[in-house]
């Protein structure tokens, strides 16, 4: 492999607190240790296959740590291997134009890539390093549901968001005995609903990976009540789907890779729960977006900038073709492959993702102390 002496950083698919601390990561690496360019390419891959980026220097990255979203901002539409182009007639076909990516490279003198982003993202990123461009993956998505790391950053921004949020629910709760049902992301993953509802205190906690019966969390807000507790906030993962049902589809974007968007089950939920509990008002709170942005937390913007630094070492001494990872509290690697394809997924995983263990050690110890989660 040829000298690096120019690097790519591209952040996709959706934003999250610490892309910025990645960014800074990478930039002041290159700039103090190896003495070597990057540049951000704008927007994901859609700047890759555009050639359209920012130059990053110690001006350009002053102060974005702490930052949340992107500098080089984000896009979760855009895969080069099977783009959407629009023809003249107005109809669209799908092409493969990672070539045209790989000489905007050449043409800039870009000797390899960062790729930061969750599996659509990283597919890709593994991809391009199958064409032989030289790539170091960093892992990245608030709802944590990526294999072979512990944890992604993001994660626990959107967790304290959560949190915060709840602690301001339960004041309204409680002073009017109300029954809040708050939705939280978590498509096909429970990780942001069961740890942000039993830090935030939740009553019932429902997650993709628990199909719940309605009727045992009303089971629930009735002991509450015979407790002399006249309200209850519930926590809904997007994803959550009741036995015997299936997921709330909110709508399909149809020029999107991941084209179903789930969202509404809070809703349904509350619906639902006004008729089996009618003595209660039952609210809805959808926490949507408000999750992914603000200011990093300590820990996000700490482990952001050491995947940043280890990324561009991996990069730089060889390991093209490898994710960086948390593991304990090192940040090791792993092949790129096994994340992506068929290889290490987790003891929980299925289908690419790292799911909740409904008999694991947090969705036990919630039990113990009184969460429902619709399923008993």
């Amino acid at each position: 492999m040829k000298p690096i002496e120019k690097v790519g950083i591209i952040t996709g698919g959706g934003d999250c607190s610490g892309l910025n601390a990645v960014i800074s990561g990478v930039t002041k690496t290159a700039l103090s240790k190896y003495g070597i360019e990057v540049i951000g390419y704008r927007r994901g891959y859609f700047g890759l296959y555009h050639n359209d980026f920012i130059e990053l220097d110690a001006d350009s990255i002053s102060g974005i740590a702490h930052e949340g979203g992107t500098l080089i901002k984000a896009s979760n539409k855009d895969n080069l291997f099977n783009y959407r182009i629009k023809r003249e007639n107005g109809s669209y076909d799908y092409e493969d134009v990672s070539d045209v990516a790989i000489e905007n490279m050449k043409a800039e003198g870009v000797d390899a890539l960062i790729v930061v982003g969750g599996d659509g993202t990283l597919t890709s990123a593994r991809d391009f390093y199958r064409k032989g461009v030289p790539v170091v993956g960093v892992p990245k998505t608030i709802d944590n549901d990526l294999p072979a790391t512990d944890i992604t950053f993001g994660f626990n921004t959107a967790l304290e968001n959560i949190v915060d949020a709840l602690d301001k629910i339960h004041t309204t709760a409680y002073s009017h005995d109300r029954v809040i049902v708050v939705e939280v992301m978590g498509r096909h993953t429970g990780w942001l609903a069961l740890e942000g509802g039993f830090a935030g205190s939740a009553d019932a906690i429902l997650i993709p990976e628990i199909p719940y019966d309605l009727e045992k969390v009303a089971e629930k807000i009735r002991r509450r009540d015979a407790q002399g507790k006249h309200f209850s906030v519930i926590v809904v993962s997007e994803g959550a789907k009741p036995k015997d049902g299936d997921v709330h589809v909110r709508e399909v974007v149809d020029d999107s890779p991941d084209s179903v968007r789930l969202g509404g089950v809070g809703r349904t939920i509350t619906d639902q729960l006004s008729k089996i509990v009618p003595e209660h008002e039952v609210r809805y709170t959808n926490l949507g977006y408000l999750q992914r942005g603000g200011i990093a937390s300590q820990f996000d913007r700490l482990v952001g900038q050491r995947f940043g630094v280890a990324a561009l070492d991996l990069l730089m001494q060889g390991g093209a073709g490898k994710m960086v990872r948390y593991r304990g509290r090192d940040i090791t690697h792993v092949d790129l492959e096994e994340v992506v394809g068929t290889g290490e997924t987790g003891e929980t995983s299925e289908g690419g993702e790292k799911h909740v263990d409904p008999e694991g050690q947090i969705v036990r110890a919630a039990k113990s102390i009184g969460i429902s989660f619709g399923d008993e």
